[in-house]
């Protein structure tokens, strides 16, 4: 009876597991292997000549090798900016959870509304605002906006709330250590498993943002992966299928960095996402 009450939770988890792996599992397979193959096998069918190697090799010297400069912008994008939106998140986060003053509670208000919003209904006032400063097509037009990050900053919030103790806050004042070195010395270890989180959330949103990029960036040298991947997709010759495998392969090596990060930092992203949604 039991397991009858279980079978339909079961049924739904097998079902959207199956929704966000099988895309996995295809482009894996497509990416080894050969231009003509992949349009005259089954999709999840495996190659009969492996052909990852030289397919990565035609991705990358491509174009004079634009893919080679397309990673390094999006590293830079997505590299700086969850760098930077967890350190802005880490103070803001802090000072809202143990500082007393005027407008806090509205401006905590203000982060919880600001993570309602949907980034994609930001962009043309970003654009607007970047093209006044003249930093549209630029790489500022990309890192500036992704430097806030209002989940990062409620993330912060609530851990410190809940993980920093106002005990070791005042033990280490009174041995004389300044605000910004309670913060620098005690307050960012305690935290340490929460700021992975916030860089890992704000390292993938930056990774794989398409919308933003699209609206700020005219040239092909400053474009992310994502808007590199659809530039070569859009190209004419793709409706010969000349560069389509460049494209499935250009995707599968996109994905291949987010996979590193999660499984180096999965275990303090756990552990940072489970602490941090709790408030004492």
């Amino acid at each position: 009876m039991t397991r009858l009450k279980t079978l339909p939770a079961h049924v739904v988890l097998v079902v959207a597991s199956a929704y966000f792996v099988l895309p996995l599992v295809w482009l894996v397979i497509s990416a080894t292997k050969g231009r003509d193959e992949l349009f005259t096998t089954f999709g999840f069918a495996l190659p009969e000549k492996f052909a990852l190697v030289d397919n990565v090799r035609q991705t990358l010297s491509y174009e004079n090798g634009i893919y080679l400069r397309w990673t390094a912008n999006t590293l830079l994008y997505a590299g700086g900016g969850a760098l930077g939106a967890t350190a802005l998140a880490a103070m803001a986060g802090y000072a809202l959870a143990k500082y007393s003053f005027r407008g806090s509670g509205l401006i905590s208000w203000v982060i919880i509304g600001a993570v309602l919003v949907p980034v994609t209904a930001l962009a043309l006032p970003l654009y607007f605002l970047m093209s006044e400063v003249g930093l549209q097509n630029t790489p500022w037009a990309v890192l500036l906006p992704s430097l806030v990050s209002p989940m990062g900053v409620y993330l912060c919030r609530l851990y410190a709330i809940s993980s920093v103790p106002d005990e070791v806050l005042e033990a280490a004042r009174m041995d004389g250590a300044s605000e910004w070195r309670v913060f620098r010395t005690v307050v960012l270890r305690i935290m340490s498993p929460i700021l992975v989180t916030v860089f890992l959330f704000q390292f993938v949103a930056i990774w794989n943002n398409f919308f933003l990029p699209l609206v700020m960036l005219n040239s092909r040298e400053l474009f992310p992966l994502t808007l590199g991947l659809q530039d070569w997709n859009t190209q004419p010759q793709v409706g010969n299928q000349v560069i389509f495998h460049l494209v499935v392969t250009g995707a599968f090596l996109a994905v291949l960095p987010l996979v590193v990060c999660f499984l180096l930092l999965q275990r303090h992203w756990r552990q940072g996402l489970a602490q941090g949604s709790v408030v004492a």
